[in-house]
């Protein structure tokens, strides 16, 4: 029977940390009185495929540090090989952001009291949060409806967004979550679309604002763009992204949920956020250029008059 793409991911992800679990070196149980085996989770460190302590929250894998080294490592090189590897992007992020970065983005929104909000109410993005029936009748302009229309034009929803496996703080893992779950809306907001290009340029704007090592080894992919789009990232996209990703306010602590109808062009201005230039306008101006001089060279003949 055929697997889907996503089972295929979670089966290599299953591969990559098996394989380095076998190159650990074990560490021999301790027995600890039952009265204190719960006690301290956060202390127990130290352990192996052997001595596994119990999940932090639903969905929790515990990693020793020798299999986050290969998950990151496999997983990076799995990304770089097919940049729409969605699981294999979501892996590397949580295998490089623990124990600094995602500590550090966590630290930013509780000095932020729109930050400590969201991290207080837990909230999630889903089509059952975020009703796009109900986004697409909101005024003109509005953050709700412009977000609506940037998924309804990429072809994707709230619910393509994978939940968090590899963090091992319970709170961090949500700011792990909230991050990736807000991704589409910083589509929305820059407008840039999904294609590696697009995806490119969102990347580094978020490496400049959030921090995030994935976002950063993300640009890797630039390596695989045709000679004309990494000319446009490097004279257009990669100086926008990196001058308002360091300027912007910090989008991870954006109560989106309370932004719905604010017009879209306010938030960008309260954020500090340009919008670049419309990469999709862009590349179909340069296709429709290269069709008109196909079309010009077809109607001119050997000796230079039109046939």
């Amino acid at each position: 029977m055929a697997i889907s793409s996503h089972q295929r991911d979670l089966h290599l992800l299953q591969a990559i940390i098996q394989t380095t679990a076998c190159v650990s070196t074990p560490i021999r149980p301790t027995i600890v009185p039952s009265q204190h085996r719960n006690h301290d989770r956060q202390s127990q460190r130290s352990f192996s495929i052997l001595n596994r302590p119990p999940p932090n929250y639903p969905g929790h894998v515990p990693l020793t540090a020798i299999e986050r080294i290969g998950l990151a490592v496999g997983s990076a090189v799995a990304s770089l090989a097919n940049p729409r590897r969605g699981e294999m992007i979501a892996a590397l992020g949580e295998a490089t952001a623990q124990p600094y970065f995602v500590r550090r983005l966590r630290d930013r929104m509780l000095f932020d009291p729109t930050g400590r909000r969201i991290l207080r109410d837990r909230p999630r993005i889903t089509s059952k949060t975020m009703p796009l029936e109900k986004l697409r009748k909101l005024p003109e302009n509005s953050v709700g409806r412009t977000y609506a229309e940037w998924l309804d034009r990429e072809g994707v929803t709230p619910d393509t967004r994978d939940q968090v496996r590899y963090i091992d703080d319970e709170e961090q893992a949500y700011v792990m979550q909230r991050y990736r779950e807000c991704h589409d809306f910083y589509h929305a907001l820059t407008g840039l679309p999904i294609f590696v290009e697009g995806e490119v340029g969102l990347k580094a704007f978020e490496f400049a604002n959030t921090g995030l090592p994935m976002t950063g080894l993300s640009l890797a992919a630039i390596l695989r763009l045709k000679p004309a789009e990494r000319q446009r990232m490097f004279e257009t996209y990669l100086p926008w992204a990196f001058k308002n990703g360091r300027h912007a306010k910090d989008v991870i602590n954006v109560y989106w949920e309370e932004e719905l109808e604010t017009d879209v062009e306010d938030l960008r201005q309260r954020l500090g956020i340009e919008q670049p230039p419309d990469l999709r306008a862009t590349r179909k101006k340069i296709r429709d250029e290269k069709r008109a001089a196909k079309e010009a060279k077809r109607t001119v003949g050997v000796d230079g008059v039109s046939v």
